[in-house]
């Protein structure tokens, strides 16, 4: 049984025991900004059961333990949207706090569509290219925040 303790500048339980704290560790989000020849973000729109729900995010997910962090990232556009991507290096990288419940740690990861078919899928509801004037309403805070940097980098107004 623990006891709650400050510990490291927050509360947090410890073993009166054996004097283990307890660290919570956030899970790891992935995620892949795919543009298209016109430089329009692959989006998708999310379902029911997922959090923020009929709003619009780059395709991500979680990974899962033990696996590659890149491949999970192309996992999590091929489940979602059907296309299989080339993953490259991180382009942005943000505490996501949108749910209490499930604190993460995003990685987004500059990718580039190399095949399949543009389909939803998984929990994604819809799928589509989205110029950066043109944006649907986004589910995150952290998208966000990664797509205003893509417009300043280009020097145009975000819709």
């Amino acid at each position: 049984r623990l006891e709650p303790r400050h510990v490291h500048g927050r509360q947090r339980g410890v073993c009166p025991a054996c004097g283990r704290i307890e660290f919570r560790i956030p899970s790891v989000s992935v995620a892949v900004v795919v543009r298209d020849e016109r430089g329009h973000l692959l989006m998708v729109k999310r379902g029911p059961g997922s959090t923020q729900p009929g709003l619009w995010s780059i395709p991500a997910g979680f990974m899962d333990y033990g696996e590659d962090v890149r491949q999970a990232a192309a996992r999590e556009v091929l489940e979602e949207t059907g296309l299989i991507v080339e993953v490259g290096e991180p382009v942005f990288v943000a505490s996501n706090f949108h749910d209490p419940e499930k604190l993460t740690v995003g990685i987004w990861f500059a990718g580039t569509s190399v095949g399949g078919r543009l389909q939803a899928g998984d929990d994604a509801v819809d799928a589509g290219w989205f110029g950066l004037d043109n944006l649907p309403e986004l589910a995150f805070d952290t998208d966000a925040v990664l797509i205003a940097r893509l417009v300043a980098a280009q020097g145009q107004p975000a819709g």
